[in-house]
């Protein structure tokens, strides 16, 4: 048996209003450095003796450099659950084992004001992890996609001002707790008037509730997403489909290899007709966005996708003119990938050049859109591969032996960003 031992003299402290436990204000005591917010700062003034020195927390790599190369004992102030998002994690990249007393964290104090359970919420972050810098669009994408979740916010763009409006707009209930545990502490229930505020006091949490699946089912086993679903490239019968109109399986099975759902991406199939791909996309996590000018079909999608217990954006109208005029309007956020399923070329090369999604998959059936939606794809700066897909599946013959039947062939192409990452070019 290892006994664990923390790092000498290193002591991350959380902060929720309440009065610090004997074991954290001995080691605010004996600290040489404390650095912290200020807010942080002020509520330990009382606590460390005179000669201490005080350092506020601004840009966080010269003040964790500094206290990493020290032997002097150093206290890190934190708001709530430092190893929950927090300072903790900065210190372990350095190769430092903090002493660590954690505080009621953010998010379990906003759920608990919301008289909410949250073992079924997904939590994410906008304060820049997400590849690319789009932290704020993913975390978006994600509350999108699940019934419940929180959002940690970040001033400068990752705020409450880029998600109220978008889930308003979804249907979710919003809730923006800010400043928790402080005397300006203050939890709201957002409504239409504050789906464009930007006026909102940091550091703060939003908590995003489909009114429909406020609380899941039956007792989460792991938290907000369940991981890969049981099964996929389900079998036609599994959706309502119309006289056959449905991605048929293996077709499906490599279109979602390329599209690659998973939380935190946003997904459009286009000419979405029964929704099979949409609704599998939503099973792996991915906000699904379905695109379709039949109202019978929109019906179907949603049967489909409350069959399999998932959220899926269903679009009615003509395309092109039911896309949206630019990324976010409408609440229907820019795609990571599109799902080309129907519509002509007119369809697809708006699809392409308005929204540029990093990846694009077509199915066609027909040989003659090969080459058109192949060039649409490279001109519009696409590395381009393709396949065509014909199963034979087994079938029964009537003395009992099986014989192979020939499904119409369809030709998969799909397009992917440059491979440095970043977005196609075209005109």
């Amino acid at each position: 048996m290892t006994r664990l031992s923390a790092s000498p003299g290193i002591t991350v402290i959380g902060m929720d209003g309440r009065r610090l436990p004997a074991e954290a204000r001995r080691a605010l005591w004996t600290a040489r450095t404390v650095a912290g917010a200020a807010r942080h700062l002020d509520a330990v003034a009382g606590l460390v003796p005179s000669g201490t020195e005080l350092v506020k927390l601004g840009r966080l790599d010269p003040v964790l450099d500094r206290i990493a190369a020290s032997s002097e004992p150093a206290a890190v102030l934190a708001s709530g659950d430092p190893g929950f998002f927090g300072i903790v994690r900065a210190l372990r990249e350095r190769g430092l084992t903090p002493r660590v007393h954690p505080a009621v964290s953010s998010v379990a104090a906003a759920f608990a004001r919301a008289g909410l359970p949250w073992d079924d919420a997904v939590v994410v972050s906008a304060h820049g992890r997400a590849e690319s810098g789009r932290s704020a669009e993913r975390a978006l994408a994600a509350a999108l996609a699940h019934p419940k979740a929180a959002v940690l916010t970040a001033p400068g763009g990752a705020g409450p001002e880029a998600f109220v409006g978008p889930l308003l707009r979804a249907g979710r209930t919003v809730y923006v707790a800010q400043r928790l545990e402080t005397p300006e502490e203050s939890v709201v229930e957002a409504g239409a008037d504050d789906a464009d505020r930007t006026d909102w006091a940091h550091p703060n949490v939003v908590l995003s509730v489909d009114p429909a699946r406020a609380v899941a089912p039956s007792m989460a086993w792991m938290p907000g997403h369940q991981g890969a679903p049981d099964g996929w490239a389900l079998p036609e019968d599994a959706f309502e489909h119309r006289a056959s109109m449905v991605t048929k399986p293996e077709v499906r099975a490599l279109a979602l290899a390329r599209l690659a759902p998973r939380p935190g991406t946003v997904v459009w199939d286009v000419g979405a007709c029964s929704g099979s791909v949409a609704v599998e996309c939503a099973r792996f996590g991915a906000h699904a966005v379905a695109f379709e000018q039949s109202g019978e079909d929109c019906a179907r999608i949603r049967a489909n996708a409350l069959e399999y217990g998932v959220h899926v954006d269903v679009r009615h109208g003509r395309l092109p003119e039911a896309f949206p005029g630019a990324p976010g309007d409408d609440g229907v956020p820019a795609p990571d990938a599109v799902f080309l399923g129907g519509g002509d070329d007119r369809v697809a090369a708006e699809a392409l050049r308005r929204f540029r999604p990093a990846r694009a998959v077509a199915a066609l059936a027909s040989v003659d859109r090969v080459g058109t939606v192949h060039a649409l794809l490279c001109d519009a700066g696409y590395d381009v591969g393709g396949t065509q897909l014909q199963a034979s599946r087994l079938a029964p013959l009537p003395n009992g032996s099986l014989r192979l039947a020939a499904a119409n062939p369809v030709t998969l192409l799909w397009g992917t960003a440059a491979p440095d990452g970043s977005a196609p070019s075209g005109p």
